[in-house]
């Protein structure tokens, strides 16, 4: 039984918080800490257990992070909070003795720019620490990368073309909202587009490459190509992939007002000066947009998240092999008083927790979650609300 402190209690934070405290025979007290105490506080009132309490801290400053982990004396961290501040949060880590998971790589706050170089530099640091930092603990990364890795395991002698295909069916009724952090959602889909092709990165233009993808029991949906970090760490940890691409859906309303953003300036990211005050288009643009929180209770439909790999079997025979997750809005939110795409990253941090916790992912350093043995993890993430299925040598369609 351990001690964890979990933060941010945005959508993701609920989630994880909610399904920690389904395992007191792993989790013997879990904090939450944000900036708002009060949003921490409301989360542990919600699921009203008394080993789950809150507390506050500003995970920009390495300092309060400190404070907080002296306070606590947690054996590991969950960060859920915004990827500007994973540095800042393994700092603080490194400093206090205390593990790492978190579930998207760090990105600077003046460039969108996804890149895991940063935290890779870490790798020396917690290794003399005795620590372990585990990234890319969500669905996608996370759940996609030990998808690939229970592939290379049990069925592929060589996997040659990895696909990472992710739709979100649902509808929340909004004109416009993000299913996630508005700031960062954006400046994803913004940004070029980057697949791997035979040893290299090859750029594209935002969303410049699309074609209509089947998902299981949802059908067909336009599916556009971007870069996806996991892409960055697949092809390093299997470097037999020759090309390696990722895939998500979105509906023509979506792209129109995402089109309308970015005309009028507002997906900037730089200061701007409005009477004399200096702000972020971006950030004011989040501040007026429908809370991702708060978008679970009229969600209908559900997301279909997957790998679509071909190459060569155990006996050097062409194979395809497509495994995925279905996750419906609807019982997400029934559980946990989230939608599906906040309830498919935080199981699968909460899973990744247990994993370390219980000894099964531990060793001193920085790990992709690629990087260990897929098979109790992929377990844990089916028992736990992520069922997942396998359809193998079926039309991949890429």
């Amino acid at each position: 039984m351990s001690k964890v402190v979990i933060i941010g209690a945005g959508g993701v934070g609920t989630v994880v918080a909610h399904k920690c405290a389904q395992h007191p025979e792993v989790f013997s007290e879990i904090v939450i800490a944000s900036r708002t105490l009060s949003k921490c506080q409301a989360v542990v009132d919600a699921i009203g257990k008394s080993h789950v309490s809150a507390d506050c801290v500003d995970a920009d400053s390495v300092a309060q992070l400190v404070a907080l982990f002296k306070k606590h004396k947690p054996e590991l961290v969950i960060n859920v909070a915004l990827p500007y501040q994973d540095l800042t949060i393994m700092d603080a880590c490194l400093e206090c003795g205390v593990n790492y998971l978190d579930t998207a790589n760090y990105e600077p706050k003046d460039v969108a720019h996804f890149e895991y170089s940063w935290q890779w530099a870490y790798k020396e640091k917690f290794e003399k620490a005795g620590l372990t930092a585990i990234l890319g603990c969500g669905f996608d990364p996370g759940v996609t990368g030990v998808f690939t890795a229970y592939a290379a395991k049990h069925y592929f002698s060589e996997m040659q073309y990895l696909d990472i295909v992710d739709c979100n069916a649902g509808d929340h009724g909004k004109a416009f909202a993000t299913n996630f952090n508005p700031e960062i959602n954006i400046r994803e889909i913004t940004q070029n587009g980057r697949y791997w092709q035979d040893g290299e990165w090859v750029v594209t233009k935002p969303l410049e490459f699309h074609q209509p993808l089947n998902y299981p029991g949802i059908g067909a949906r336009e599916s556009y190509l971007l870069y996806h970090e996991e892409l960055e760490s697949l092809v390093k940890n299997f470097p037999s992939i020759k090309r390696a691409r990722f895939w998500m859906t979105f509906g023509q309303e979506y792209l129109t007002h995402l089109r309308v953003i970015q005309n009028i300036g507002m997906a900037r990211i730089d200061e701007v000066d409005y009477n004399g005050t200096k702000i972020v288009p971006l950030q004011f643009l989040k501040a007026v947009l429908p809370n991702p929180q708060d978008l679970g209770e009229n969600y209908h439909g559900e997301t279909s998240i997957g790998c679509r790999i071909s190459g060569l079997d155990k006996e050097g025979k062409p194979m395809t092999y497509y495994i995925y997750n279905n996750c419906s809005h609807e019982a997400a939110y029934k559980e946990t008083g989230m939608q599906a795409v906040s309830y498919t990253t935080g199981v699968p941090a909460m899973c990744g927790a247990i994993m370390f916790l219980t000894g099964q992912w531990r060793k001193a350093g920085v790990y992709n979650v690629e990087e260990f043995n897929p098979d109790p993890f992929l377990e844990a993430v089916a028992a736990n609300g992520l069922p997942w299925h396998e359809i193998i040598n079926g039309d991949l369609e890429l």
